[in-house]
């Protein structure tokens, strides 16, 4: 992960405003010893989606689509509590903001293209499977009697 405070990078031009990001902190569960007990080092971010100006009205929509099961109130939260430093957890959590963004305002992927099978290559699969069938046909228990 590397060095992100500054603007947060969506996908191109197109970044978040950290005036419109909201930080909570808190104690975070986990490994610290006696430091975990005294420091705010969970960091909850929070970006209103619904009412933000920062991303273009088509992303804004796609966004609001795909994250629907995760807004509340057009707020979307990311939490990190992984790391001791309350800096770093900051790190992650915007750019696990940004990432989750970035997929949910990607263009929705081109349709599939139905393509039609050569003949060439259904007449060999079909000769393969005559052979087949011989073959196992040959290993048949005969009648002796």
């Amino acid at each position: 992960m590397g060095h992100m405070s500054g603007p947060y990078v969506i996908r191109g031009s197109v970044s978040l405003p950290e005036a419109e990001l909201m930080w909570r902190f808190s104690r975070s569960s986990g490994p610290g010893g006696q430091h975990v007990n005294t420091s705010d080092s969970q960091v909850e971010l929070r970006f209103d989606l619904a009412a933000t100006e920062a991303l273009p009205e088509v992303w804004k929509a796609r966004a609001l689509e795909r994250l629907a099961s995760r807004l509340v109130n057009g707020v979307v939260t990311v939490r990190a509590s992984e790391h001791r430093s309350q800096w770093r957890n900051r790190e992650t959590a915007a750019v696990r903001l940004t990432a989750l963004l970035a997929e949910a305002t990607a263009p929705p992927p081109k349709p599939r293209r139905a393509t039609k099978i050569p003949r060439g290559i259904n007449e060999r699969r079909l000769r393969e499977k005559k052979q087949r069938a011989e073959t196992k046909r040959g290993r048949q228990a005969r009648d002796w009697s």
